[in-house]
């Protein structure tokens, strides 16, 4: 198959993008979410955004920054943005989107970014835009600001458990700090306190127009096989539905067996599937 020429998108292309992002506004609600807040200049975006197609019509665009994120990209799309992408240094700690783009990108990209620390192949994608009929658990709350002493801990323990890394390692957590206080402080980071100490967490990581991702879940070892989990998801997705956005969405392992019942009882469905490669 031919393909197009890859080029770098500017902040004269941003209603192009946007129209783009909007047809796949789970997979790509990172990118949505950074594109709103900072624009396409890559100064402001500290990203650059690389589109495929015609100027008069857009087709795929492939975010790359902290991780290399592909958005509705087809098979001539991932090959090109491929190509552009194996001349350069890897900088992106993942690759992350829809499972057919992630996987097409991986085979052309490993021989010169591999070999990666993990591959997720299976993540299946999940939204809701109704009210959980499980009553919500009345002791998960948004966290408060004077907090996030509290939550730091349990956020860095959910963080190693699933990522396989420690937060800590790279500048002592100092970056993973400032994230945790901006999503206290912006009211998208929820838990629940018993006796002090957080046994259930969990945060809007992303927001856009369209929806609000959970991401962060996380329950406390010992609280674990008690059945809290479902109330406290439930009081996340009816605070996010009545306050934050028309849908909730996510995505989870598909060995997290646990966690998939959690969010069908809540009444998540699928939309889709992600992959994520970890370096």
């Amino acid at each position: 198959m031919l393909t197009m020429p890859v080029r770098q998108l500017g902040e004269s292309e941003r209603r192009a993008v946007e129209r783009l992002l909007d047809l796949d506004p789970y997979a790509g609600a990172q990118v949505a979410e950074r594109v709103a807040a900072r624009g396409l200049a890559w100064w402001r975006a500290e990203a650059r955004i690389l589109g495929y197609g015609s100027r008069r019509q857009l087709e795929s665009i492939c975010w790359l920054g902290g991780n290399l994120t592909p958005v509705l990209a087809s098979e001539p799309a991932v090959s090109a943005f491929a190509e552009q992408l194996s001349a350069q240094a890897r900088l992106c700690s993942s690759i992350v989107g829809r499972a057919d783009a992630v996987l097409g990108l991986w085979d052309h990209l490993g021989p010169y970014w591999g070999p990666a620390r993990d591959v997720r192949p299976n993540q299946p994608l999940l939204a809701t835009d109704a009210l959980p009929a499980v009553a919500p658990d009345p002791d998960v709350r948004r966290v408060r600001g004077s907090e996030v002493d509290r939550l730091f801990p349990a956020a860095v323990a959910m963080y190693t458990e699933e990522v396989g890394v420690s937060p800590l390692a790279e500048d002592g957590g100092r970056g993973y700090r400032r994230r945790v206080t901006e999503l206290v402080r912006a009211g998208r980071a929820y838990a629940r306190f018993v006796d002090g100490r957080v046994v259930f967490k969990a945060e809007l990581a992303v927001v856009t127009r369209r929806t609000a991702q959970v991401q962060g879940v996380w329950v406390a070892p010992e609280w674990r096989g008690r059945g809290i989990a479902t109330a406290a998801m439930a009081a996340v997705v009816r605070d996010a539905l009545d306050r934050v956005a028309p849908t909730v969405s996510l995505y989870v392992n598909d060995f997290n067996l646990p966690a998939r019942r959690v969010y069908e009882r809540c009444g998540f469905r699928p939309v889709g599937t992600l992959a994520t490669v970890l370096f």
